[in-house]
């Protein structure tokens, strides 16, 4: 395997985590209504390995977009076809920071737990919709424009994230609630 089809992996394999987490998190917060003491402390632990997982995440690809912008701000003419095409991509919907901003609100404390667990369900459908249809935009026009040099740069992928992604998303699974699963999604993340 090649250095680049390491990263590729590995961008995937963050991708499908985030996405793991994102329903694992609102299916566990569905289910809090009861008040089982033990039930909610496990689901709170649950909830801020998540949320740790999710904010480091999104955080990183947040930054691989604007670094990408930035390599070909710096290398395309602000005419080109293709800096356009990614320009145009990075203003749809869907952003990183836009899903943040909506993890943010999904994690608000107002008591009301149908509130709460209706707010996760409007970050996940944010999550699975646009911002997965946005990355996935993103990452053909990426792979189109990426020299090998350009995947090490974007991408912030080496030993200490790798290790760091494994860490976060196994404190995630150790924290995981009895009857809460955590599956990968069926299509491509």
């Amino acid at each position: 395997m090649n250095e680049v089809e390491l990263i590729r992996r590995q961008l995937g394999v963050e991708r499908q985590h985030a996405a793991e987490v994102s329903r694992a998190c609102a299916s566990a917060l569905a289910a809090t209504g009861v008040a089982d003491p033990e039930r909610l402390a496990a689901v709170e632990a649950f909830r801020q390995a998540s949320v740790d997982y999710l904010v480091w995440s999104l955080s990183r690809f947040e930054e691989r977009e604007q670094v990408f912008h930035d390599l070909l701000r710096s290398r395309l003419p602000a005419d080109d076809p293709n800096r356009r095409a990614v320009e145009t991509a990075l203003a749809l919907p869907g952003a990183s920071r836009e899903a943040l901003t909506k993890l943010e609100a999904a994690l608000a404390r107002t008591g009301d737990t149908d509130s709460t667990a209706t707010r996760w369900t409007e970050f996940l459908r944010f999550f699975s919709g646009p911002w997965s249809a946005r990355r996935d935009e993103i990452d053909r026009l990426f792979e189109r424009q990426a020299k090998i040099p350009d995947w090490r740069t974007v991408s912030a992928i080496d030993a200490d994230s790798i290790v760091a992604e494994r860490n976060r998303y196994a404190r995630v699974k150790a924290t995981l609630p009895a009857g809460v699963d955590m599956q990968p999604a069926a299509s491509r993340l």
